[in-house]
């Protein structure tokens, strides 16, 4: 079964435009066979071959010969060589769009090739998991809770055979195995996994990397350069503050989230929606959720580096979405019924802020349907957060 994504009309419009298309994101999120699906005249090679790779890295020309425009390069951060090479061919022809569709799930490689050489040739665009919206457009009474524990992967939502516990530690064994050996030196997988770990348990919290390389027993400096290798390979994102010249004391670490609440939920041991619930981790869990909703909402309205979060030294609000200079505030609460109490925060903001420039507020909560907040909030199910 194909789930079909919101990028695909951005990625159709990329090609018929630039030269050059590069899909980034986290393995198994679907971009190679996103585009052998949408580009089917085009040529395709894998560089996940070792013979592919080899050549494309110390014969490039020869590689591009055998493999013409119009064609799709995946994971072509592997011969980083090819890319002045690309370079040449795609200027040799320069009114020709679509000419080559790259694909990546190591952004560090990736984006050094492509600003080295590809600058104002490539149109970069990164794919996530699947996100509710998605999903339920292709399984509509898929739950929400459901939606939490198998996590946005394509394969998974698309096959309901796949055993979740296997396809996860697969996924991890893969990532570590591949994209941890290759981006860094690591001296030992099993700290790095448990650096994965005691990130996952700080999901939806405050970053402190302090903290988080004494717990692992590693010095602060690898936990920064570990930390840089989640990002780059779409396993966790970094939230920052929004700041305001009226909130004087305002924290200025980002927060952490998993990018994936699948992933998050197999690494703290959440096999079930009955166990989800009964965790004493759901509220993170819940809040990273909806950090993922609004992340694809931002990507879907191109608005990215819009989200932010608000917190001073004694409240929080969870989410800052930044429009024109306004904003609308949000609270992530995992309760089926949201009360002006849990709004307060919001209200506190609000007032900070200035009311002409608060565009609207919500409760991202579990309720079944919206409906009103006694201080002019709204109480707002996760699904209808488009």
């Amino acid at each position: 079964m194909w789930i079909q994504r919101d990028l695909e009309s951005r990625l159709r419009q990329s090609a018929r435009t630039r030269p050059v298309v590069v899909l980034t994101g986290a393995r198994q999120t679907g971009k190679t066979s996103t585009l052998r699906r949408l580009f089917p005249d085009h040529g395709f090679v894998s560089l996940d071959l070792p013979t592919e790779a080899e050549q494309a890295e110390k014969e490039p020309d020869a590689f591009l010969h055998r493999h013409p425009a119009p064609t799709i390069i995946d994971e072509v951060q592997y011969a980083p060589a090819l890319f002045r090479h690309l370079k040449v061919a795609v200027d040799s022809n320069r009114n020709r769009n679509g000419q080559f569709l790259l694909t990546g799930s190591q952004k560090f490689t990736l984006m050094k090739g492509v600003s080295e050489s590809l600058a104002g040739r490539a149109d970069i665009v990164e794919l996530e998991t699947l996100s509710l919206a998605e999903i339920r457009g292709a399984l509509p009474r898929t739950g929400v809770e459901a939606a939490i524990v198998r996590g946005g992967f394509p394969e998974l939502n698309a096959n309901p055979d796949i055993d979740l516990v296997a396809f996860y530690n697969s996924y991890l064994a893969t990532y570590l195995e591949r994209d941890v050996r290759s981006l860094a030196s690591v001296g030992s997988l099993r700290d790095f996994e448990r650096f994965l770990r005691a990130c996952a348990l700080r999901s939806a919290n405050l970053l402190n990397k302090a903290d988080l390389a004494r717990d692992v027993g590693i010095a602060p400096s690898t936990a920064n350069q570990w930390l840089s290798m989640l990002e780059a390979s779409g396993q966790v994102a970094l939230l920052e503050p929004w700041f305001s010249n009226r909130t004087k004391t305002i924290i200025k670490s980002p927060k952490l989230y998993l990018t994936d609440t699948g992933l998050l939920c197999a690494l703290l041991n959440i096999r079930s929606e009955a166990s989800l619930r009964e965790s004493p981790a759901v509220g993170a869990v819940w809040e990273t959720f909806v950090f993922a909703q609004l992340r694809h909402r931002a990507r879907r309205a191109g608005r990215v580096g819009s989200l932010f979060f608000w917190r001073d030294r004694t409240r929080e609000v969870d989410f800052v979405a930044e429009i024109g200079g306004r904003l609308e505030l949000f609270e992530a609460k995992w309760t089926e019924l949201p009360s002006a109490a849990d709004a307060v925060n919001l209200e506190f903001v609000r007032n900070v802020a200035g009311k002409s420039r608060i565009v609207g507020g919500a409760v991202v909560c579990r309720a079944a349907n919206s409906f009103p907040l006694p201080n002019g909030f709204r109480a707002l199910p996760v699904t209808e957060l488009t």
